[in-house]
């Protein structure tokens, strides 16, 4: 029985969720393509006529968790461009973050298995972090755009590296300090910015 675009469109939702989730938890390696389609409550059979293969998902699944990691931020922006920089860095370096891989940012849970993926999905990790710095990069100190992306950089890639050290020692003390002392030193940048900002 065929479906209708509508139904087929609510089960390639379904899949990129499932998706989304299964592997930011269990690794690209870790879910087959059997396990996504049962945890999606779809037939195996289904999938081809969604996705050319599993690496297309992977893919698609990366650059959505990704680009809506850099909407949440833009929008946070919109909304209040003071706070910005130091929203982003408690929510992101925040023990919920930990210890919730699932839900949360696909370098942070995915990086060194996108390290191991062909060019398409490098490809999309490069774009998702790319963006995501170019958020950073206008809400950080700099006397021109290659300073400001540099100290983007090197805040991102603390951020990203202290959830994944995070999440890998076994000591939840050590665990909560390494997300503390990543958040204090970036609170100290958002500071700075407001220093630097001229009055009104």
């Amino acid at each position: 029985m065929k479906v209708s675009r509508e139904q087929a469109n609510e089960n390639r939702e379904r899949i990129l969720n499932v998706a989304a989730q299964l592997f930011r938890e269990q690794g690209f390696d870790g879910v087959s393509v059997v396990d996504l389609m049962k945890g999606a409550g779809l037939t195996h059979g289904g999938f081809y006529g969604n996705f050319s293969s599993k690496e297309d998902l992977i893919v698609q699944t990366c650059a959505r968790s990704l680009g809506r990691s850099a909407d949440r931020w833009k929008r946070w922006k919109s909304e209040s461009p003071e706070t910005t920089l130091s929203r982003i860095v408690t929510d992101y370096l925040s023990a919920a973050h930990r210890d919730a891989p699932g839900r949360g940012c696909a370098l942070a849970a995915l990086g060194s298995d996108m390290g191991r993926q062909g060019e398409a999905v490098r490809k999309t990790a490069s774009k998702g972090a790319h963006d995501l710095i170019a958020v950073l990069a206008e809400l950080l100190p700099g006397d021109t755009e290659t300073e400001k992306e540099d100290q983007a950089m090197a805040a991102f890639a603390s951020m990203v590296g202290a959830v994944m050290l995070a999440r890998a020692v076994d000591d939840a003390g050590f665990s909560q300090r390494i997300l503390h002392a990543v958040a204090v030193t970036l609170e100290k940048q958002a500071v700075a910015v407001k220093l630097q900002e001229p009055a009104i």
